[in-house]
């Protein structure tokens, strides 16, 4: 069945009071800070314990300061250094979009090693905690982005069964409704993994194998999506038809792969040493 809708032309502001708007996309963003904080308060208890519930209610604004200002200067950085260094007033639309995932994600990570540092806390520990929550925050903004007709699809051959015309994109060509595509990737599927990976605690027991496995999974999921989502007009394709979310996604696979090899390594060498010292 061939299956074609146009895009419904949503309002990105959900209400205006006066100057004031509360945009859908920013909506997004508190909605999964405020629902990952009280996993996050949750999963800091799971034995072994790695922080009170104090101190994760402190790190909700460190985390909340390493998404924004990560983010916003990641796109800038890695999608559009020219334009924002001819127009730096716009710098500060953060309410029209324009947030990379990969500068957030260093951003968030610079926080935990700060933030850990001044609290005395183990810094792998804590981001495994604090890996798992992040993807509802991934399937939250790519709902954003699809209420904002932003970042749609690639066009679609005619056998697939849900195309979607972006008036946005100046053309009338059915394309693939990317935007669900990544948010299932990015954000069911990969909670779900680590939500079931979190329930282990032989795997808790490992410092740096839960965030390992969001690094490296993030970095497929956003691979495979990239295949569906037209590139940004500005970019294009790179060598060997790469895009720029896949070129910065591949290191993430390469470094959480590294990551879950060594976190595996030292607890086999603990458990070797556990059973020396027993004998």
């Amino acid at each position: 069945m061939d299956f074609v809708v146009v895009w419904p032309h949503f309002n990105p502001i959900l209400v205006r009071f006066g100057p004031l708007e509360i945009h859908y996309y920013a909506l997004a963003y508190i909605i999964a800070l405020i629902i990952g904080w009280r996993l996050l308060r949750r999963l800091a208890r799971a034995h072994p314990p790695v922080a009170t519930g104090e101190q994760i209610d402190d790190f909700l604004a460190w985390a909340t300061l390493g998404v924004v200002l990560g983010g916003r200067i990641g796109y800038i950085l890695f999608y559009r250094p020219i334009f924002y260094f001819h127009h730096p007033n716009q710098i500060y639309a953060v309410w029209d979009g324009g947030m990379s995932f990969h500068g957030g994600f260093i951003g968030v990570a610079v926080a935990i090693l700060i933030f850990c540092y001044r609290r005395g806390i183990d810094p792998w520990r804590f981001a495994d905690r604090v890996a798992v929550p992040v993807p509802i925050g991934l399937f939250l903004g790519r709902i954003a982005n699809f209420i904002n007709g932003e970042l749609w699809g690639r066009p679609a051959p005619s056998w697939f069964p849900f195309r979607m015309i972006y008036p946005e994109s100046g053309s009338d060509v059915p394309r693939y409704p990317s935007e669900f595509f990544e948010a299932f990737l990015e954000g069911v599927v990969l909670f779900v993994v680590l939500l079931v990976a979190s329930r282990s605690e032989r795997l808790r027991r490992q410092p740096g194998f839960l965030a390992g496995m969001f690094v490296m999974g993030y970095g497929v999921m956003r691979s495979i999506a990239e295949n569906f989502r037209q590139p940004d007009w500005f970019l294009g394709y790179f060598a060997f038809g790469l895009t720029m979310g896949q070129i910065l996604s591949l290191p993430m696979i390469v470094v959480g792969a590294a990551m879950m090899w060594r976190a595996h390594r030292a607890d086999q060498a603990n458990h070797a040493v556990t059973v020396s010292t027993l004998d």
